[in-house]
Parts: structure tokens; sequence; C-alpha cells
């Protein structure tokens, strides 16, 4: 059945992630039980977006997950299986080989559209390319060279020129190149200083035989925080720089070290490769009794590792046996190897450089035999051997092999037979000397490809420098651009901000000018309003009516505390403004009983406590209602103050009066007259604008004739606007 989730592709990929002391220190204990660390990835397909928090899980218990850049590294051992988690793809499973590189590739079940990056489809190209380099390290040296040239071509950081660099210093110590080995691991260190890639630069240093430079770089790793295994490499290399150079002393010392912090931390390859290294400096050193015991170690713990180690190291024992001239403890540890080798072999494939083939150990045998006098066991030995060798193709054990037979048969006085083998043995060195002359041809033939490869790298690399520093002086040039640019827009800017405060400045002044202007209006309205209020007091007293005038006094100290009230106020609720009003008509009526009757009417659909009003700015148009159209009028008149809704945010307030109109009123007033009503609605009108300007037209004032004919009157409607 289709699945409908994602799919994923596995991939070799190099990567180097920190972990934890701790995370290091559970690795390096787990190597020791035949685990090594796996290292890979988790991207999107087609995006190569790394995909951050997947779940990383090994059925032996270990966990993990994957960090922000996708990448992941866990303790695993061969056959276990490695399971990864998400919940935007399926679950990914995979059985461990070997200690390889994964790469774990998913895409969605609905396909993206293409997202054309260059960037990434460039990291895409350079993993994949470095990836197959990996894969043909020690098959192909060449084909290996070509894909790292061809990654570094693609490579868009100093993390990928690192990479590729140090891929290619592994592939030269794979093949026995130890200078350029050093200078690419040393160009990967330009790149990312790293004390894993310094580790195997001392180390090619070394097999390069410069041992001081190899001294030196191991003695400039700084070993606070070093994890545990490289910490182990690190004194394990200084002892074998110090062996080579027959410093036996100070590589002892190192591999004492190097076997300490292995026993400490449970890192049992290690604890059986420094035990057998000790053991040959010891025998080296002339100190055979302790060279003994360390190889006693040696054999007991590489027999808790696998066969092959084992054998491995009854080999160098055999070795050791020899050189001491115990050829009996010699032979028992052959034949056993022997046996062993037998067993392996139908497992795996040994090749003729191997110390392990069966040709080498019966050679060997024979020659112990040889050693001790046995000449008939010896003989037995040396024609399998020679046997083994034609079988193999191993010419340089068949011509020591059939070497030592010819010696036997001569001290054993069998001449005939001494003479055939010898003749035998001429015509091997023969045809060994045909081979070794086309594989000195070979060699020639692949250094010099090698060399041109490396040229070919090399030229790379200095196209990659010569275009990065092209690249900065772009970018310096371009950060003057930038800079002279950020300076012009800062000027402007800072025009601008001085500009707009200035701007504010003003607004805030004039803010100010116009409150002191609607302050000063204010103070002018008050005492005319209050002069023409004292005016009716005084011709009420005049005329005697006392009572009448105590009751206009009383009702005009209650208006005069109102106006006091709000004088300092630019506006008052409209329901004050209407109590106001109210006072102010009914003073005026006790005056003028005779001439006007009034009305202040509301709508019902008017809410008065939504709305503010400029304190006094109706009282005016009333009084010259009263004053200056009514008083005049031969016919008792009439006053009507109407509040309606305009719209929603508006309400109007509708002043009129059927008295003799401005027309005829103006024709009657005297020049004083005249003079003080242009002057009090005149300020009317500054008012108005003043608070129209401050307030954004607030509040709207016409005024036109009530009638056409007869007495016109006048009609005042002042519209005003909600908050």
């Amino acid at each position: 059945m289709e699945r409908n989730v994602y799919r994923y592709q596995f991939f070799v990929l190099l990567f180097v992630v920190a972990q934890s002391i701790f995370a290091q220190q559970k690795a390096e204990r787990a190597e020791g039980r035949g685990y090594f660390i796996v290292r890979g990835s988790v991207t999107e397909s087609d995006t190569y977006k790394p995909i951050p928090k997947a779940n990383v899980e090994v059925n032996g218990g270990g966990y993990t997950m994957t960090g922000l850049d996708g990448t992941f590294s866990i303790q695993v051992k061969k056959g276990d299986e490695i399971t990864i988690r998400h919940k935007d793809f399926e679950t990914v499973t995979y059985t461990i080989q070997n200690n390889e590189r994964i790469a774990v590739e998913v895409e969605p079940v609905e396909p993206k559209q293409p997202v054309k990056n260059y960037k990434t489809q460039s990291v895409k190209a350079f993993n994949r390319l470095l990836d197959s380099a990996f894969v043909h390290l020690k098959k192909d040296a060449k084909k290996s060279i070509a894909f790292v040239a061809e990654a570094l071509a693609e490579s868009s950081s100093v993390s990928e020129n690192a990479q590729a660099y140090e891929l290619l210093g592994d592939i030269y110590m794979e093949w026995k190149q130890y200078d350029l080995a050093v200078s690419n691991y040393r160009i990967s260190l330009q790149n990312s200083n790293r004390s894993d890639v310094k580790l195997k630069l001392a180390k090619a240093y070394g097999s390069n035989k410069n041992y001081q430079e190899s001294i030196d770089t191991y003695a400039s790793i700084n070993t606070n925080g070093l994890p545990k295994y490289q910490a182990v490499l690190l004194y394990e290399g200084l002892g074998d720089t110090y062996s080579a150079i027959k410093n036996f002393e100070k590589a002892i010392e190192n591999y004492q070290n190097g076997l300490q912090i292995a026993q400490k931390n449970a890192i049992a390859p290690k604890e059986t490769d420094l035990n057998s290294k000790i053991a040959q400096t010891y025998n080296a050193f002339g100190k055979t009794d302790k060279a003994q015991d360390y190889f006693q170690n040696s054999l007991i713990l590489a027999s808790k590792e696998n066969k092959k180690r084992a054998v491995e190291e009854k080999v160098k024992v055999a070795d050791f046996q020899n050189t001491n001239k115990a050829y009996d403890t010699e032979i028992e540890l052959r034949e056993q190897i022997l046996a062993d080798v037998n067993e392996m072999v139908r497992d795996s494939a040994i090749t003729n450089e191997s110390p392990l083939t069966p040709q080498k150990q019966n050679y060997k045998i024979g020659n112990a035999y040889y050693l001790q006098g046995d000449y008939s066991n010896a003989i037995t030995y040396l024609e399998k051997s020679i046997e083994e060798a034609d079988k193999k193709e191993d010419l340089v054990v068949k011509k020591d092999a059939t070497k030592k037979l010819s010696d036997l048969y001569e001290k054993s006085g069998d001449y005939e037979k001494a003479y055939t083998t010898y003749k035998a043995y001429t015509e091997v060195v023969d045809e060994l000397y045909i081979k070794k002359e086309q594989e000195i041809s070979q060699a020639a033939r692949f250094s010099r490809e090698i060399a041109a490869k490396q040229n070919r790298i090399a030229s790379l690399e200095t196209d990659r420098q010569l275009s990065q520093s092209n690249y900065q002086l772009t970018a310096e040039r371009n950060k003057r651009q930038e800079l002279i640019i950020y300076s012009l827009l800062g000027g402007v800017l800072l025009l601008l901000v001085t500009a707009y405060f200035m701007y504010k400045y003003i607004k805030q002044q004039k803010f100010a000018n116009n409150l002191l202007a609607l302050k000063s209006l204010r103070s002018q309205m008050n005492p005319h309003f209050i002069f023409n209020a004292l005016n009716s007091v005084n011709s009420f007293i005049a005329s005697n009516d006392e009572r009448t005038a105590n009751k206009y006094l009383s009702d005009f100290s209650q208006l005069m505390r109102s106006v006091l009230e709000n004088s300092d106020e630019d506006f008052i609720p409209l329901n004050k403004e209407i109590e106001l009003l109210e006072l102010y008509t009914k003073l005026e009526h006790f005056r003028f009983k005779d001439k006007f009757d009034y009305a202040i009417t509301i709508d019902d659909g008017v809410k008065i406590d939504a709305f503010q009003i400029p304190p006094m700015l109706l009282q005016p148009y009333i009084e010259n209602a009263v004053w200056h159209g009514l008083r005049y009028k031969s016919q008792k008149g009439r006053l009507d103050i109407h509040i309606a809704p305009k719209n929603d945010g508006e309400i109007t307030i509708a002043i009129t009066d059927d008295g003799i109109g401005r027309q005829k009123s103006k024709e009657l007033k005297t020049e004083h007259q005249k003079k003080q009503n242009s002057k009090g609605m005149g300020n009317i009108k500054k008012r108005v604008a003043i608070l129209n300007e401050m307030y954004k037209d607030k509040v709207d004032v016409t005024v036109d004739d009530f009638r056409n004919k007869g007495d016109v009157g006048t009609k005042v409607v002042v519209t005003l606007k909600k908050d």
C-alpha cells in the first residue's frame, strides 16, 4: 500500500558535532565496548533545509536530538538499528554497517513548488561530492581526489572548505602521500581550527619524518576540555613520534599517560593498543621482562575484542618471542594464528599486505624451526609457505621461503634439491624484479597524477583566495559607499527631526497663543454682560420696584456664579450652558415682559450630556435678539431656543426671534451702540475661529433673517459636533 508520508534516502555525510563533556565520556566508554560514534544530518530533500529537534534513537538505548543545523552524533555498534522520528515526517530506520556518515533526506507527500536557491543547491551538491570522495577513499585515490576538487568548486563557506581539505588529507594519508597530507591538513586548519584535525596533522608530520613538527603540533593542542578519546590519541601519537626517534623513555611516558586515560574511561581498543606499544618500546629499550608483562596484558585485552584483533596481537607477541629466541613459544603462537586465520578467511578476505596471511605465518614457523636446527619441520612449513604464496601470488614471501628452503637443503646435504630450489629462487627473483619495476613505474605515474591533481586543487585555492580578496576589496568599497549614504541619510533624518520639533514647538506656541487669546476674549465678554445686567437692575431701582430688583439680583447672582465658574474653560457640558441660558433669558424677560415671550425646547433625540460647548457662546446672540430686535417691536414678540439632532455626531441650536430684524436695528442705533455691538459680535467670531482651529471645526455659526417681510426677525443656527 502506498504510504502517504515522507520518503527518504541515505547518503554518507561528514559532520563534526560538538557534544557535552558527559556525552563525550559516555561515547568514549561505549567505544571500549565495541561501539563507535556515527554522525549524520536530517534535511529536507527539496530545499536542503535542516530539520532541528528530530528524535534519534538506537535500539540499544541511546538517544539524542538533531541540533539547529539538523546534525546529530550518537554511539552505536555494528548491527544496531538507528531510528529517526519527527512530527513532520514518517519514522526512518537504518541498520548500522560500519563507522559511516549518514544523511537523511525527507520530502512531504504534497510536493512543494521547486525552490531555486543557488546556495542550498550548492550545499547539496557539495555534500554529495564529498560523500562520493569518501566512498572511493580506499578504492581509487584519483577518483576520490577528483570528487574533492569538484566539491571545492561548489564550496560556499570556510566550514565546507575545512571539510574538503580534511578529507583530502585523509586520502593522502591512506595512500601514503604524507607530504601532501600535511599540506591539506594545514589548509583545513586555516579554515577551521579543530583539535581532531590537529591530531591528524601531527600524525602526518610523524609519518613524513618531520618529527619535531609532529611533537610541536601535539604540544600546541590544548588538553583542557579535549574529548577523552582525542586525549588518548594525542599521547599515543606523541609516544609514536618519540619512539621513531629512539627516545624510548619519553615514548613510554606518553604511552603510559594515554593508557591511564583509556583505563579510566574504559576505552578498551586503546588499552590493547597502548599495552602492545609499551611492550614493543620496552623490548626495543632492552627491557624484555617488562615487555613480556605488557604483551601478556595486550593478549588478554585483545581476546575480549574480536578474533581479528586477537590474532593481530598474537602476531606481535610471536615476533617479540622470535627476537628473544623463544622459538618454542613463537611456534606455538603461530600455530594458533594459522588456525585462527583459516577460520577468518571463511568470513573475510585477507590481502597479501596483511601480516596474518598463511604464507607469512608458515614461513615464520619454518624459520623458527630452522633457527632451532629442526630442518625437517622447517622444510615442511617452508614448502607450505611456498604453496600458499603460489596460490595468493605473493612473490615476496615465495622468494624468501624459496631462498630459505634452498639454504636448508644445502645444510642438510641434499645439494641436488638445493640447486633446483635455488634455480627456482632465481626465477622468482627475476619475476619479482619485473613486477617491482612495473610497480615503480605505476607508482611514479600515480605520484605524477596525484601531484597534478593537487596542483589543480592548489590553483583552485589560489583562485578562491583571490576571489575572496576581490570580494573583501569590493566589500570595503561598498562599506565606504554605505557609510557616505548612511551619513547623508543621517543628516536628512536629523533635519527632519529638527523640522518636526520646530513644527511641534511652533504648534505648541500657537496653541498657547490661542489659549491666551480665548482668555482675553472671555475677559472682554464678561464685563460687557455684567454691564448690561446691572443696567437692568438700575432700571428696577429707578422705578422704585424694590421687590423685583431683589428677585432680579438673586437670579443675577446665581447667573454670575455660573459664569465665573466656567470663565477659565474652553468647553463646558451643554447642559450647563442651557442652565446658564435659562437664567439669563429669565432675567431679560423680567425686564421686558411686555415685549416678548420665550421658550427653550430640546428634542427627544438629543443627548445633551454627550456634547461640549464654549461657555457664553449663545448668550450674546440671545442678548442681541432681545435688545436689538424684540425691544423695538410694536407688538409683543417671540424668542425661541430650539435644540435638535442633525446626524449621529452633530446637533443644531437655533435661536430665532420675530423682532424688527438686523437692518432696521442697525438704522435705529446710535454711533456708540454700533461700536459696542460690532465689538461684541466680533469677539464671538474670533472665539469661534480660534476654537475651530484648535479643535478641528467643532463649532459652526450661521446668521440669517427669520422671515422675508414685515418684522423679518433674526435666526442664528449654531452647529455643534460631538467630541
